[in-house]
């Protein structure tokens, strides 16, 4: 079975967006409501292990207890409403980012994609953000030439959960009509190697400061960028022997051919 597809996170993996977008944006958001909140580096680190954004908001009120100042009634009334609210202020500044160049791609993204485009391999992208969230990202951080080439985009409101669980990676696998097995994953946190090791798929995982400490033990190659010609990366385990400088599609294709040999059955 040879290697048909790669399918990218965006959150981490394709832009360090958490440290770049999201978080800063999250702050603007409350500074603009008038909210005496500060989500420190920290703090956001244990927020990310929430899936969504308005999930996260609301894990927060909860676990936190924060004053909610001038909004506690309009947020005590219809919470969920007043949580969407607060995230459409967020995505609205976190869109200004994308726009201002503020949310560069990682190393050797823009590099792969075109490498996989010119080898017509199938490409994805697979992630929990909405859609709010997404089509920015795509718009202006990835841009035209590589958004024409995806073949795919799974959101995580297409799919029954998001991830950890698989059901956004076997989703895209059907899109693409390819096996889990015959693609690889590029992913940056735990939640997103969970989700696509249990859906049969190798991935490689590109650290960041947010996800360095994660236990990683499914991961076939875990590094800390794809890395550049000239620029080597760090290796930090992998499934194959040698030291790669950075990571190509023969990489990756070793990668996939090894995996092959004990992919875990999917789930569901």
């Amino acid at each position: 079975m040879s290697l048909q597809a790669l399918l990218f996170d965006v959150d981490g993996t394709l832009a360090d967006t958490e440290a770049h977008g999201h978080l800063p944006a999250y702050n603007r958001a409350f500074r603009e409501l008038e909210l005496d909140w500060e989500w420190s580096p920290k703090l956001y680190r244990e927020l990310l292990n929430v899936p969504s954004g308005r999930e996260r908001i609301a894990h927060y009120i909860e676990r936190y207890k924060p004053d909610l100042g001038k909004h506690n009634e309009a947020a005590q009334s219809d919470r969920s409403a007043w949580v969407k609210t607060v995230h459409e202020h967020k995505s609205r500044h976190f869109q200004e980012r994308l726009q201002n160049g503020q949310v560069p791609l990682r190393a050797g993204v823009k590099r792969l994609f075109a490498q996989a485009h010119a080898a017509d391999l199938r490409i994805a992208i697979v992630t929990n953000a909405s859609a709010a969230t997404l089509e920015p990202f795509l718009a202006y951080a990835l841009g035209e030439e590589l958004c024409s080439y995806i073949d795919a985009v799974v959101s995580g409101e297409q799919a029954q959960r998001r991830k950890p669980a698989p059901d956004v990676y076997l989703k895209a696998c059907r899109a693409l009509n390819c096996k889990p097995a015959s693609c690889v994953a590029i992913e940056d946190s735990a939640m997103g190697l969970d989700a696509a090791y249990h859906a049969g798929i190798p991935t490689v995982v590109t650290l960041n400061a947010d996800t360095r400490a994660e236990s990683l033990a499914h991961a076939s190659l875990i590094v800390d960028s794809l890395g550049e010609p000239g620029e080597p990366i760090q290796v930090i385990r992998s499934s194959i022997p040698g030291t790669p400088e950075y990571i190509d599609l023969d990489i990756l294709r070793r990668l996939q051919r090894e995996f092959v040999h004990t992919a875990p059955a999917a789930d569901g």
